[in-house]
């Protein structure tokens, strides 16, 4: 299990979501998007904005992605 924040994949909080994979952690963050979304959060609407931008550039968005990624891939196994 591995723990990233919501800060860390872009967002605007510190909300932990736990996963064994990215692919698992990518579907946590979707859903707490989509719930501060239908709350009309503003610091994520901000966050979301700019993830909107880099998905404009495929190329940016697979780069950001990655880099995501690897960044998962390097942290600690939490118990």
């Amino acid at each position: 299990m591995k723990i990233m924040t919501c800060k860390q994949l872009g967002g605007a909080c510190d909300e932990a979501f736990q996963a064994n994979t990215f692919e698992e952690l990518t579907e946590l963050s979707k859903q707490h998007g989509m719930e501060m979304f239908q709350q009309q959060d503003a610091a994520h609407l901000e966050s979301m904005a700019k993830i909107m931008q880099l998905m404009q550039s495929p190329q940016a968005m697979n780069a950001w992605m990655d880099e995501r990624k690897l960044e998962f891939e390097a942290l600690p196994e939490n118990p």
